[in-house]
């Protein structure tokens, strides 16, 4: 199966004509891994929110956030993960959202522990929970913007600050300060335009309180939501982009060695199917502390969400073994499912948000070494690769995270059902697909991928050296 969605030409490559042609029902937004059928559920995001705090702990605060404060907002179904994600770090989060019910969708979940009265109430309880050196989370009914601007107004800067928010699409995403969220969904059906003015309006003073924590030594990070890129193009920002996006802050040295987000569904809807899979993982790399870390807490604190899945980072690497981390492990389910230990076919596949799938100047490409930020012949290269190697469902995408015309990126999937034809796609599949993330990498010079392909011998006929 092939899918496109939402990928336009260059000069109409914008949200305005992707508005006209949504209404008259011609094209479809298809993000990231829902319209690629990728998604997973809240899961999907919690692991690489999960895997984006450890390194920054790593980087920061000697590989754990307990007794820090990390200040975020949104709680949707991806900014939902950020509590959990941060708790799993040991960490405490203060949340805001303007929707009262996504607060309460969290805490019935036990992604989010609490929910504040107000904004003080919530900082008095995060300092009792960092007096104690417990993890903690708690979700607070403002619009980020007031969050923030309060805390700066009471001489409060967390640790950390970041946001996940929709403000990748400022009129059916981002709410404007102000309005409750019924009054917000009115004024967006009968005066579009005075509700992207007051979006925009709101994200500019959320960026200034961001810059602000960080001047005052907050660690500020943008976590793919592209606000930074709204108010610079709409706005005229000139310092929007003056605390970094989270990949080229914590992600891309592991995009280097084309590791990245792989994910994995129970087509039997068993959950004991998932749980063998969890098994077979751990057992497969032992010497994998941190992915043994993931795996428990998930399996303790994530609740399945439609299909029994799992996700996990792995990467390229052979370790001298024949095949990729990715290949091995796919062989592995392969040889479960024929042998009847899982019960029915799985499906692999992962997020678009990989090491050698995406061209986002904004996110995954962001601050590129060689300055290839905008060039997006990687992705189409990936899908290509990733249809010639026999996945069972290839798609591209346009838009997904940064909005439309801000990112072009691609997808697959091989379905495991025990045969030899399934054993043959994985093995070729899962050694093409990260290995373009190598190579992207090291095409643009990093070191760790020039490592990587010379540890793993990964072909490159025009390596830059």
């Amino acid at each position: 199966m092939l899918i496109a969605n939402s990928n336009l030409v260059g000069n109409w490559d914008n949200w305005e004509h992707f508005h006209e042609l949504e209404a008259e029902g011609k094209i479809m937004y298809g993000q990231m891994t829902a319209g690629s059928w990728a998604y997973i559920g809240t899961q999907g995001i919690i692991q690489g929110t999960f895997e984006t705090l450890a390194e920054l702990a790593r980087q920061h605060y000697d590989g754990d956030l307990s007794g820090r404060t990390v200040v975020t907002a949104g709680l949707g179904g991806m900014g939902g993960a950020q509590p959990l994600a941060v708790t799993m770090n040991g960490g405490i989060c203060i949340a805001a959202e303007v929707d009262e019910e996504r607060i309460d969708r969290r805490i019935e979940t036990g992604y989010c522990m609490e929910k504040a009265d107000d904004i003080e109430q919530a900082i008095e309880r995060a300092e009792e929970a960092r007096e104690v050196g417990e993890p903690y989370s708690v979700g607070v009914h403002v619009n980020a913007a007031e969050l923030l601007e309060t805390m700066l107004e009471q001489e409060y800067v967390p640790d950390v600050v970041t946001d996940q928010t929709s403000a990748h699409d400022a009129l059916e995403g981002y709410y404007p300060d102000g309005y409750t969220v019924n009054e917000a969904n009115e004024l967006r059906e009968n005066d579009p335009d005075k509700y992207l003015k007051a979006s925009l309006d709101t994200m500019e003073r959320h960026v200034d309180a961001i810059l602000e924590m960080q001047d005052q030594g907050s660690i500020a990070f943008e976590y793919g939501n592209n606000i930074r890129g709204q108010v610079q193009e709409h706005r005229g920002h000139k310092d929007a982009f003056e605390f970094p996006g989270f990949v080229p802050a914590y992600i891309r040295p592991q995009f280097c060695r084309g590791k990245g987000p792989f994910r994995w569904a129970a087509l039997s809807g068993d959950p004991e199917d998932i749980h063998r899979t969890d098994e077979a993982i751990l057992e497969l790399f032992p010497e994998k502390d941190h992915l043994r870390r993931w795996i428990e807490l998930a399996q303790e604190q994530v609740q399945f969400q439609g299909l029994p899945s799992r996700v996990c980072w792995l990467g390229y690497a052979t370790d001298g073994e024949e095949y990729t981390e990715r290949a091995r492990f796919a062989l592995r389910i392969n040889e479960l499912v024929a042998e009847g230990e899982i019960s029915a076919p799985i499906v692999v596949t992962r997020d678009h948000l990989d090491a050698g799938s995406v061209a986002s100047p904004n996110r995954e490409t962001e601050a590129m070494k060689d300055g290839t930020d905008a060039v997006a012949d990687w992705p189409v290269l990936n899908a290509l690769v990733n249809c010639a190697a026999g996945a069972d469902i290839v798609s591209v995408h346009d838009g997904g995270g940064v909005g439309i015309g801000n990112s072009l990126h691609a997808n697959n999937h091989v379905v495991l059902d025990g045969t030899d034809l399934a054993a043959e796609k994985a093995k070729a599949v899962f050694t093409t697909d990260p290995g373009m993330g190598v190579i992207r990498h090291a095409d643009a010079g990093y070191e760790d991928a020039l490592d990587e392909a010379e540890q793993s011998n990964v072909r490159i006929p025009m390596d830059n050296e």
